[in-house]
This record gives structure tokens, C-alpha cells and sequence, in this order.
């Protein structure tokens, strides 16, 4: 222990360069053990010093104390001592990711992404943020926010952490704010399956308040088409079964492919299924002919996990409304057929 405490002395920025470079490489080298984060964890100033590094002018220098972090931060078992107020990692990497001109934004992004994996770290992210989410959801949306070439794709897992918060999911479906208008269009992604995979979660999660489906459905946010075409192929219909689906899912063409994570499938199949929650949902989805996109998914479909979670879907879809017998299946209990799935999705941290 002793070692170490003499180790943070040298993590500082008024270092000497090689020093400094020395100390960091053994630090790095301690944070891919569980005995060396723990060591580190229990030295005071270890994670402050390594925060104000991420600042430091050499690049080689900044970028090991970024790694460091992001191990410390991968083990659930260090979180509590990472979020100690002393340490202010949470305000360090906001800051980061903040600034358009730091290169060090897409590991500070990792870094809140492992932190808000635990309820305690998005309970201080979201509470560091101010009641302002709305401004990391700006920073998210402009993909070339960055002029140092940070993508910001890991910031779309902190936003899908932070929707496992009541509170979080609160303020992203207030319909004053826009929230959930300007993220649902990065369900079909192409260039990082990160930031298309965690939006989608996001959008599960928020499905499951249904008091606002009618919201989630409205014009508003227009969420079912989203929903629906990175399911879609390059199938066509008929006239009558053309017409009655979204106008975005109309002639899609014939190179039209979907999307090819089957986990990613998997959630988007599970966001309709809480959509179906309510009557009002599953009507809803019925009148846009969601079944027809569901039907050919089902013939293209080989992935046995993705399998069940759409039949579970068509089953509840081709049902009579008198059959089901309630406005909503989450108020009362109803058989399992119907019901298993909803709560075993229950956004949980």
C-alpha cells in the first residue's frame, strides 16, 4: 500500500513527462487485476490524479490515464468508491464530453456508460446533469459535435442507463421537451450498432409507461414505424395490405434488408410487446397492419431467442379484444400466455 500511495504522488500534471509516463504504465498496468483496482480504489487522490491527467498536454499521457478509468469502472465492485464526492469523476467526464474540442470524449462516454450500469451511478449522472439531459441529448444528436473526431456513440448507453430511472424516463417523455422525438431516429443506424442498440433500449424502457403509449404512438413521436422498418424486408403486398400500413413502410424496394443483430431484433419485438400492454396500443398496432411485417419476419426469422418473443408478439396481436378482456394487461392479472413477458422485460437496474 505503501508503494502505491508513493505511485499517486507522480500522477499529477507538474510531473516530470517520464516520471509521469512511468507511473501511469504501472497504475494501467494494476487496473486489469481485481487485487490492483482494489489497491488503487483504497489510495486516496488515485482517481482525482488520473481525472485531471486526462488534461494533460501529452497525448500518450492523457490517453492511459482514459484507459485506467475505464478499467476501474468496469468493476461493479469499485463503483462506490469511483463516486465518492471527492473524487468528481462524474463532473470530469461531462465536462469532457461537453467540449467540443477535447479527444478524450469517447472514453469519458465509456467511462459513464460502465458508471451508470449500477443504480447508484445513474442516480449520480442523472443528478450531476442538473436537470438538463436535454443538453447531452443536443451533444448525442449532432453527430459532428466533436472536432477532434469523437463519435459519442457509448453516450447513447449512458441515455439508455439513465431510462432505467423513473425520474430519467420521466423527463425524456415530457412531450414539452421533444426528447424522445429527435432519438427514435437512430433505430435503424447504420454506422454503429452501439449507438442503434442502446437507443432502442431506451425506447424499451420508456415503453413500459403506459400511460404515455398514446404519446408514444402519436404523430408526435410516430413511433411505430421506427419500430416496424428495421424488421421490414423488401417483401411487397397487395393494394389493401399496403394501404393499411404507415406511409414510411410502404414500398420499401427491393433492397430493402433487415436488421441484421438478432438481439437488436429481439428488443424491437419487445418494445411492440409492451405496446401491446394497452388496449389502445394493441389496436393500434392491428389498424397499421403491423401483423403482415410481423408474418414475413416470421418466414425470414432463424434465430430461436428472437423466435419466441415474435410469436409471443403475433399471438397477442391476433387475438380478439373480448378474448383479452382488459384495457390493461399490466392492471390486472391474466393468464401467463398473455402476461409471462411483460414484467420479466421490466427495465431493472
Amino acid at each position: 500500500m505503501t508503494e502505491i500511495k508513493e505511485l499517486s504522488q507522480f500522477l499529477a500534471l507538474d510531473v516530470r513527462l517520464d516520471v509521469k509516463a512511468l507511473a501511469l504504465q504501472q497504475t494501467l498496468g494494476l487496473t486489469g487485476t481485481t487485487d490492483g483496482r482494489h489497491l488503487l480504489i483504497n489510495t486516496p487522490c488515485i482517481v482525482k490524479n488520473l481525472c485531471q491527467l486526462l488534461n494533460d498536454g501529452q497525448n500518450s499521457v492523457a490517453k492511459d490515464a482514459s484507459l485506467a478509468l475505464i478499467n476501474l469502472s468496469a468493476d461493479e465492485d469499485v463503483i462506490p468508491a469511483l463516486l465518492a464526492e471527492a473524487t468528481n469523476i462524474v463532473e470530469h467526464m461531462l465536462k469532457i464530453i461537453s467540449n467540443p474540442e477535447h479527444n478524450l470524449a469517447d472514453p469519458a462516454c465509456m467511462v459513464l456508460s460502465n458508471l451508470t450500469r449500477t443504480k447508484l451511478g445513474s442516480e449520480k449522472v442523472f443528478q450531476s446533469m442538473e436537470g438538463n439531459l436535454d443538453k447531452y441529448i443536443d451533444i448525442f444528436c449532432q453527430e459532428k459535435y466533436n472536432k477532434k473526431g469523437a463519435r459519442l456513440h457509448y453516450l447513447a448507453s449512458v441515455l439508455s442507463n439513465l431510462s432505467q430511472l423513473p425520474a430519467a424516463r420521466s423527463y425524456i417523455l415530457d412531450p414539452s421537451r421533444s426528447c424522445l422525438q429527435r432519438l427514435v431516429s437512430f433505430t435503424d443506424y447504420k454506422d454503429s450498432i452501439c449507438r442503434r442498440g442502446a437507443i432502442l433500449g431506451l425506447i424499451k424502457n420508456c415503453c413500459f409507461e403506459t400511460d404515455h403509449h398514446e404519446f408514444l404512438l402519436s404523430e408526435a413521436v410516430d413511433l411505430l414505424p421506427k419500430l416496424l422498418i428495421p424488421l421490414a424486408g423488401p417483401e411487397e403486398f397487395d393494394e389493401e395490405d399496403n394501404d393499411k400500413l404507415p406511409i414510411d413502410l410502404q414500398y420499401l424496394g427491393e433492397e430493402k434488408t433487415r436488421e441484421p443483430d438478432p438481439d437488436i431484433r429481439k428488443m424491437l419485438l419487445e418494445a411492440l410487446t409492451q405496446l401491446c400492454a394497452t388496449k389502445f396500443g394493441r389496436e393500434y398496432l392491428r389498424s397499421k397492419n403491423t401483423y403482415v411485417i410481423l408474418r414475413e419476419l416470421h418466414k425470414w426469422e432463424k434465430n430461436e431467442n428472437v423466435l419466441v418473443v415474435l410469436e409471443h408478439l403475433v399471438n397477442i396481436l391476433i387475438r380478439f379484444e373480448h378474448e383479452i378482456g382488459h384495457d390493461n394487461l399490466k392492471e390486472i392479472e391474466v393468464p401467463d400466455e398473455i402476461t409471462e413477458k411483460f414484467y420479466a422485460l421490466e427495465p431493472a437496474l
